[in-house]
């Protein structure tokens, strides 16, 4: 049932969001140097690696970590990046990852394939056996100001309550969020 929803969602999402995708496209484009996409490899079900897309906030050459972990992370954006990240614009493209089955709308955010202790601490929950998502139950409650092992206990309340009703509800208070650009630190 998840992944139907998933399917019909992201082809609807799709449909809607064809010209701001292309404009954003145009935009990264005209205003930096390099392609429109990042592609980043991050981590999935069952800790599994997969390419995941995201429209390109930061410079080429920005050393692939969690934004936190840069020490002067507004040096390394974009001149659109700033906008991208608080607008979640650069997130668009993770669609095409819902499609190809990498990535559900909600679950618990891919970690990147270097942030071992999130990847560690997920796996000795039993986070690691979800589909990672375009937003989940952290990302409502909190998004980046949560630290790691936050992270991990909603991540883990998500995986012993998950239901389509409880994604749906995740999904509009994600709508929430970024309307008010709640919890994004970049």
């Amino acid at each position: 049932m998840k992944r139907l929803f998933d399917l019909l969602l992201a082809v609807l999402a799709g449909c809607i969001l064809l010209v701001p995708v292309l404009v954003v496209a145009a935009l990264v484009r005209l205003t930096s140097k390099g392609p429109a996409l990042y592609w980043s490899d991050r981590v999935g079900r069952n800790n599994t690696i997969f390419k995941m897309p995201k429209f390109r906030s930061m410079q080429i050459g920005t050393p692939a970590v969690a934004t936190h972990l840069l020490s002067n992370p507004d040096a390394c954006l974009t001149p659109i990046g700033s906008f991208l990240r608080k607008s979640s614009l650069d997130e668009l493209p993770q669609l095409w990852s819902i499609l190809k089955g990498d990535m559900s709308f909600v679950g618990p955010r891919p970690a990147l394939f270097n942030q071992h202790d999130l990847i560690e601490l997920r796996t000795q929950q039993g986070v690691h056996t979800l589909v990672p998502g375009l937003t989940g139950w952290a990302q409502v409650n909190g998004r980046d100001e949560l630290p790691i092992p936050d992270k991990v206990k909603l991540d883990v309340e998500y995986l012993q309550r998950q239901s389509l009703w409880f994604d749906i509800r995740i999904l509009w208070l994600t709508f929430v969020k970024v309307l008010r650009r709640d919890g994004v630190s970049h």
